[in-house]
């Protein structure tokens, strides 16, 4: 019988694992889960293996408030390297391009003639083409690694064709956010009683640690809740929060600033709100999804279909151009289709099981 390890370690990973790994245990695949503990913040990955109800077979423990990162890839590789002569799963899967993900490629990239296993690489191909990203130079080099690659978009695949991947094998499946938000309506449909409302999130690394883009930022938004009169939700990253701290920014009580929310709560925010704001790759989808117009405060996307197909826009740092974006995306027709497909987790399993046998 197919056995599947999983390897995760942020709160984007259970997002969108979660609705694959549900799928395997209906189907009696023998499923392992490895958490390396990237997050671990209970706010940031505890509650939402709870959302989910997902629960690690092994939790490596990693990191700590004390030495957040701190030679993390090395040591997570070590461990892994261990886990996989343990376990020796047919497929080890990873999602995304976190640090996680990377030290999962590295670590099967040495063993990987001493065990069974094949590496697959769930959302393969996104890319920003922002080098300067550590989770751009994640991505590639797990898709380089990988033996099995599911792209969620035409685009996507083109990226790995264009990187001479084809000798892999590669497959357009759609994102599987796509099921968990599918899985999860019931539970967010209903959230909050706000009538008018953006939501905000902010918490990659080119944005908030640089003062003057992070000053510029909050301080453009909370000038726009006093012309729109629009009350601002802003679900607060810890990191983000320690670096606002830092800044001597007024009016600051003029955003609605609560702790990380849950992955329900944050969906129906995104569902009612009027727009959202956000340096999120995931957030760009999720609000995507949902129909509500999004604002990306970035230089760059790894999610060009949201732009191509008007459910998003880019701003950069500017003032004037997060404000311009803003008034234009509230003018949105919502008329755009979802790009990332429907029971994409069904599509994955399906072909992995069709792998298997053609190897056994």
């Amino acid at each position: 019988m197919i056995s599947i390890c999983f390897v995760l370690g942020t709160r984007p990973e259970i997002i969108k694992l979660a609705p694959l790994i549900k799928l395997c245990k209906k189907k009696k695949i023998k499923s392992t889960i490895i958490h390396t503990g990237q997050h671990f913040d209970y706010n940031m990955e505890g509650r939402f293996f709870r959302d989910f109800s997902l629960k690690p077979n092994y939790f490596l423990k990693l990191n700590n408030s004390r030495s957040y990162n701190k030679n993390f890839i090395k040591k997570a590789v070590l461990k892994l390297i261990d886990y996989y002569k343990l376990i020796n799963p047919d497929y080890i899967i990873n999602q995304g391009d976190t640090n996680s993900v990377l030290a999962s490629a590295l670590a099967y990239k040495r063993i990987r003639n001493k065990i069974k296993s094949k590496l697959v690489h769930v959302e393969a191909g996104i890319r920003s083409f922002d080098k300067k990203m550590p989770e751009e130079i994640n991505r590639i080099k797990a898709d380089k690694i990988s033996d099995i690659l599911f792209a969620p978009t035409i685009i996507a695949k083109k990226n790995l064709v264009n990187e001479k991947l084809t000798k892999k094998k590669v497959y357009v499946v759609g994102n599987t956010i796509s099921d968990t938000i599918t899985q999860n309506f019931s539970k967010f449909k209903k959230k909050n009683n706000y009538k008018q409302f953006f939501f905000l999130t902010l918490h990659r690394p080119e944005t908030v640690d640089n003062p003057k883009r992070l000053k510029t930022v909050i301080k453009t938004i909370i000038n726009l809740t006093e012309e729109l009169k629009t009350k601002i939700i802003f679900p607060i990253h810890p990191r983000t929060k320690k670096k606002i701290k830092n800044l001597k920014i007024n009016n600051l009580e003029k955003l609605f600033i609560i702790k990380p929310c849950s992955y329900n709560e944050s969906l129906g925010y995104q569902k009612k709100s009027k727009l959202v704001l956000t340096d999120s790759g995931g957030v760009q989808e999720e609000a995507c999804i949902l129909k509500t117009p999004c604002v990306t405060i970035r230089n760059n996307t790894e999610r060009p279909e949201t732009i191509k197909i008007k459910s998003n826009i880019l701003t950069g740092y500017s003032a004037k151009l997060i404000k311009k974006a803003i008034y234009k995306m509230l003018k949105s027709k919502k008329s755009w289709e979802n790009p990332y497909g429907k029971y994409v987790s069904a599509k994955i399993v399906k072909i992995l099981i069709k792998e298997y046998k053609n190897e056994n």
